[in-house]
């Protein structure tokens, strides 16, 4: 059946998800640990997002005020972006609205939190800290279909990479080089999308992209930590995987739990279809029509 398989399937893809290594400062050198600044020094590393023992925890150290993230992943077929056999990368940022928020802040949500840091070159800043296989990875699997990838992470980062608290420049050492704020965030993006490999998952459910056949919403979430699918016209077109933080987004582990909320899709006829050989940069799925920032 389907649902078991793919619940086996994602279930042992979720158990190994928290389990995401320490990004890489530099392919080629060991940077010093003095530019880890408080991280390295005074941080408890078993401090959670989102708990209730954080009131008063050092925003250097935990992910706060928001603290449960999400990572959302694009299934752009018409027209297609990225390789026809993998989701793409929309972003990594904290949920407007989950508890967290509303039960540690009365509400709202944090974007664009420092104009200051508002990179216009995000291949630049990431090369500048050793990050070339980074913006490579980059170029193929975090791609937008109405604007430039460049536009796209310079958006990201800008709206959603400020406001993490734990990369906050004043959580660094006051050595650390510029742009190394926006490293740690993408390493840790990228980092995420690579354990939650979503065609993959599905394919060895039996979930294949088709012309013709269709799922049931229990067949895509009949596992051991659910994400979200949203669909459009019936359609597949994001998934989302809710997580809380434990330590930092620099070092920290993550955790996963079932999405809070359920997505668009119905409950049945939901398509899949396949990436069309269609591709352009002004398609007519853009970020802003799917939903999420």
């Amino acid at each position: 059946m389907l649902s078991s398989t793919y619940a086996i399937a994602l279930a042992a893809m979720l158990a190994s998800a928290p389990v995401i290594a320490r990004p890489v400062l530099h392919s080629d050198m060991a940077r010093p640990a003095t530019i880890f600044g408080k991280h390295q020094s005074t941080c408890s590393a078993n401090l959670v997002s989102c708990s209730d023992s954080i009131t008063d925890a050092d925003s250097c150290c935990v992910e706060t005020p928001g603290g449960q993230l999400v990572q959302v992943q694009f299934w752009d077929y018409k027209p297609s972006e990225g390789p026809a056999d993998s989701w793409t990368i929309h972003g990594l940022w904290p949920d407007k609205l989950v508890l967290c928020l509303i039960r540690r802040t009365g509400g709202g949500y944090q974007e664009n939190c420092d104009p200051s840091r508002a990179y216009h070159s995000i291949t630049d800043v990431l090369k500048s800290n050793g990050k070339s296989d980074l913006v490579d990875y980059m170029k193929q699997f975090w791609v937008s279909n109405d604007e430039s990838a460049e536009k796209f992470w310079e958006h990201e980062w800008s709206t959603h990479g400020t406001c993490m608290s734990t990369i906050a420049p004043a959580c660094l050492a006051s050595d650390a080089p510029q742009g190394l704020d926006a490293a740690y965030y993408f390493q840790r993006a990228v980092d995420t999308f690579k354990s939650l490999p979503t065609y993959t998952s599905l394919s060895a459910a039996g979930i294949t992209p088709s012309t013709s056949k269709t799922y049931t919403l229990s067949e895509l979430t009949h596992a051991g930590y659910i994400p979200a699918f949203d669909c459009k016209a019936k359609a597949i077109s994001t998934v989302t995987y809710y997580y809380n933080l434990q330590g930092t987004v620099i070092d920290g582990t993550m955790m996963p739990f079932d999405a809070p909320k359920a997505g668009s899709c119905p409950s049945s006829g939901i398509k899949y279809p396949p990436k069309s050989d269609d591709k352009k940069s002004d398609g007519s799925m853009s970020t802003k029509a799917s939903g999420v920032a």
